[in-house]
């Protein structure tokens, strides 16, 4: 398992292109055949990537769950939320199983003991993309695909950043601890996400991009924000925004992403919208 611990701001103002991507941006998710697995000291949120080609896996292959958890078993006391970026495929939890189509999306509960992921199709594997986060009480365990998902159009395309926010794992949707995870959708010939960039104090944040073209990219901004900064990112990769650092991106063409929380509260609107570099900015 990868593990990232918690970077303060004013060390961050002093790293390199190769020190912020080591740091911050998760990169080659989905492998066959394994769970890919990184923790994150911010908020103590767990990143796994999940690729089921020739055999079905569970979510703590390759992991020691005791040394790395303190626990009997992944999910003992923590909830997650699982995507699926690829191929038609499947998640077995507790015995139920849950068929995932592309951007279908599973919450499962705290004390689910057995999660397993499969593929239907080995030549169009899932991509199973999982966030997890401590949690305090058991919760349901509830499938929802994407058309259900509560939607709120925001955004112009006379701004460039025309899109959808698909509400999944969202107090409006459904009860859970403290996680909150939702897949934004950038309409074509719109480039640019969370525009004015927004920190929130009491949480952190974790972006995944898909659906981007072959060859096109996202520049990712982070940082305090008078001291901004960037991440090159390609398809699949994901990266961990601190509360103190924005995030907002913008693409070489349209693109989808994934956001996920988690900290002190779940209000969506609770958050900091901020000024970016000005000089003005500067001397507050």
């Amino acid at each position: 398992m990868d593990i990232r611990y918690s970077a303060h701001p004013e060390d961050v103002k002093r790293y390199t292109t190769e020190e912020l991507r080591k740091e911050f941006l998760i990169q080659n998710l989905y492998q066959p055949d394994t769970v890919q697995a990184v923790y994150s000291h911010v908020d103590r949120m767990v990143v796994l990537g999940i690729m089921p080609v020739n055999e079905a896996l569970p979510i703590d292959k390759g992991i020691d769950v005791w040394a790395n958890f303190g626990t009997n078993f992944f999910l003992e006391r923590r909830e997650a939320g699982v995507f699926n970026l690829g191929g038609a495929g499947w998640i077995e939890a507790d015995g139920v199983k849950y068929e995932l189509g592309f951007e279908d999306c599973l919450y499962i509960s705290r004390s689910t003991k057995s999660v397993v992921f499969g593929s239907n199709d080995k030549e169009q594997p899932a991509r199973f993309y999982l966030v997890s986060a401590p949690a305090h009480k058991d919760c349901k365990t509830t499938f929802i695909s994407i058309k259900d998902a509560n939607k709120r159009p925001c955004g112009s395309k006379e701004n460039s950043n025309e899109r959808v926010i698909n509400q999944f794992i969202h107090p409006d949707v459904l009860e859970t601890c403290q996680l909150s995870m939702g897949l934004t959708q950038l309409a074509p010939g719109s480039v640019w996400n969370s525009m004015p960039p927004h920190t929130h104090e009491r949480r952190m944040e974790i972006y995944t991009y898909f659906n981007l073209p072959e060859g096109e990219v996202v520049l990712h901004l982070m940082g305090q924000p008078q001291q901004t900064r960037h991440l090159v990112m390609q398809n699949y990769e994901a990266v961990i925004s601190p509360s103190w650092s924005l995030h907002a991106g913008c693409g070489t063409s349209n693109y989808t992403f994934i956001w996920a929380m988690g900290g002190e509260n779940q209000a969506f609107d609770d958050m900091d919208t901020c000024l970016l570099y000005t000089s003005d900015a500067a001397d507050e």
